[in-house]
């Protein structure tokens, strides 16, 4: 009788047959994407990718750039972020970027910064499953990558001791004030889960998160920017995925990266 298997334990030949993509099509490059807007972000960056088609699986994008293929996938939230994150990792994608959007804990990050945290904080419930502890660690030379070319790009990029957390509702301001305590300099959702499935897989990973809520002045998403504020949010996020690219598929002639 055959066993059934948990999804942790396939095997990749299992994984490969049930997305249905030949061995040339496993990707280079995985680009992660934690937003609300799935729609409006998926159809911006699947536009800077050729011959772009849906996987077996829903929001897996595989195109191609350069003519190497790339996926991508608009995630929000750590129990979606892992899911491309492990599958990809079983096929052996070399590397995964996570951009998006955070809150800043620390005065010195601005609206439109972009931080590329070179550790994040196990606090979004899925890291420990891959045998993360308090603190997961980015791939130090993927992480410097990112930021040399955030700031090509006239880019500000910041290093930052980041927290991951469960929701973006499940927290108030006696919670804010903590995590400043703790010196926790900013706060998503998705970067130390990617981090830990990278260790636990053995593929190099970073993020590049640009700062939204500037949550040290009590300032979220709700509350309006200024036309400069705005500004400088909109490079950055356009910024975040040419880096992504760059920095993953640069890599594949061996700059800068494991």
């Amino acid at each position: 009788m055959d066993r059934h298997k948990a999804v942790m334990d396939l095997s990749r030949d299992e994984w490969m047959g049930a997305l249905g993509i030949p061995e040339a099509d496993v990707p280079h490059a995985v680009i992660l994407e934690g937003s609300w807007w799935r729609e409006q972000r998926t159809a911006w960056r699947l536009s800077r990718l050729e011959d772009v088609r849906e996987l077996a699986f829903p929001d897996m994008f595989l195109g191609y750039r350069q003519g190497r293929p790339v996926v991508y996938s608009c995630v929000y939230g750590a129990p979606r972020a892992v899911e491309p994150a492990h599958l990809f990792g079983v096929l052996g994608t070399p590397r995964m970027v996570m951009i998006g959007t955070c809150g800043a804990l620390h005065a010195g990050l601005s609206t439109g910064d972009v931080v590329v945290p070179s550790v994040a904080v196990a606090r979004e419930g899925v890291a420990h499953l891959y045998g993360a502890s308090d603190t997961v660690e980015a791939d130090p030379s993927l992480s410097g990558l990112g930021r040399r070319r955030l700031m090509e790009r006239n880019i500000r990029a910041a290093d930052s001791l980041h927290l991951s957390w469960v929701s973006i509702f499940a927290q108030s301001g006696a919670m804010v004030s903590a995590w400043r305590d703790h010196g926790y300099g900013s706060v998503d959702m998705e970067a130390a889960t990617l981090y830990a499935v990278a260790r636990s897989s053995g593929f190099a990973a970073t993020a590049l998160l640009v700062v939204w809520d500037q949550l040290d002045q009590d300032r979220s998403f709700l509350d309006p920017l200024t036309e400069a504020q705005q500004a400088r949010l909109d490079a950055a996020n356009e910024a975040v995925f040419d880096v992504a690219l760059s920095i993953t598929l640069d890599a594949d002639s061996g700059e800068g990266v494991r």
